[in-house]
């Protein structure tokens, strides 16, 4: 038998915005970080909550390649968490 410890959370009271995702398989849960991050403000705070494994791989390089930085990913076991914040927009 094998305890596991609870996995770290993030504290939800440094997001501006929670996405929760559970149940949604890819692409689905990209595409609505995508859709929120779009109607928030440059430098606010989107917690996503997830359970879809490709999530720890795909929401990483979509904040890589859209410029938005991943201040804190929790991904050891389910449901995963993810702190965003939305980068600056370009002039």
């Amino acid at each position: 038998m094998t305890n596991k410890a609870p996995a770290m959370t993030i504290d939800k009271s440094l997001a501006d915005y929670t996405l929760e995702a559970e149940g949604l398989r890819c692409p689905e849960p990209v595409m609505m970080v995508r859709k929120t991050i779009r109607s928030m403000k440059d430098g606010e705070k989107l917690l996503v909550i997830a359970d879809d494994p490709s999530t720890t791989r795909d929401i990483p390089s979509f904040c890589r390649f859209m410029d938005h930085q991943l201040l804190e990913a929790q991904i050891e076991q389910e449901p995963y968490q993810f702190l965003i914040q939305k980068g600056l927009e370009s002039s």
